[in-house]
């Protein structure tokens, strides 16, 4: 049942869905602007998730889960070109700061974790989850939005996906921290 479960959480909150649900509440909310969800899906989906499909045609990686570190940088690295040329899109559109700023942010925290998975296996999941905790708590200080709600509902997902990838046995737990803090301090750096 807990493997069951933590397999859900990782699938559920996989670091290339994460950005779409921010996206998501950002609109709902009317804090971004509205029509742009698909932009930010296409660009921290879509295109990601195509580029590492690409890639596991061609034998560059074993699986899209990625367990080995040496495996992981081609994807990370395409994914950060992806989504910064997401918030450079979103920027020449005109589109709500704090939306083009969290994406921008987001971009600079998967290049990040591209650069130190060149030697360490840091947690993807981890610097996603901390991300979307910091920049709805960046959010929440700056413009009064989405609510405490939504940043306690972030923090408490950010510790179940931590959780989970520590039961599968996907990471240890200095690199789920690793993930969590790096995520957490690029989204409030960015949003400042």
């Amino acid at each position: 049942m807990k493997k069951r479960l933590a397999t859900l959480l990782s699938a559920v909150f996989h670091p290339l869905l994460v950005p779409s649900y921010l996206a998501g509440l950002l609109e709902v909310q009317q804090a971004a602007g509205k029509g742009r969800l698909w932009a930010v899906v296409l660009f921290t989906f879509l295109l990601p998730t195509g580029a590492a499909l690409i890639l596991l045609r061609l034998g560059r990686i074993d699986s899209l889960e990625m367990p080995q570190r040496q495996q992981r940088a081609w994807p990370l690295g395409l994914a950060a070109l992806s989504f910064g040329a997401g918030a450079g899109w979103l920027h020449w559109q005109g589109v709500a700061p704090a939306l083009v700023v969290g994406l921008a942010g987001m971009a600079v925290a998967v290049l990040l974790t591209f650069l130190i998975t060149l030697r360490w296996k840091i947690s993807a999941h981890g610097v996603g989850m901390g991300g979307a905790a910091g920049l709805l708590l960046a959010l929440q200080l700056h413009f009064g939005r989405p609510g405490m709600g939504w940043v306690l509902a972030a923090a408490v997902l950010a510790a179940a996906v931590g959780w989970a990838r520590l039961e599968l046995r996907a990471h240890t737990p200095a690199q789920v921290w690793a993930g969590l803090a790096l995520g957490l301090s690029v989204a409030l750096a960015a949003a400042s």
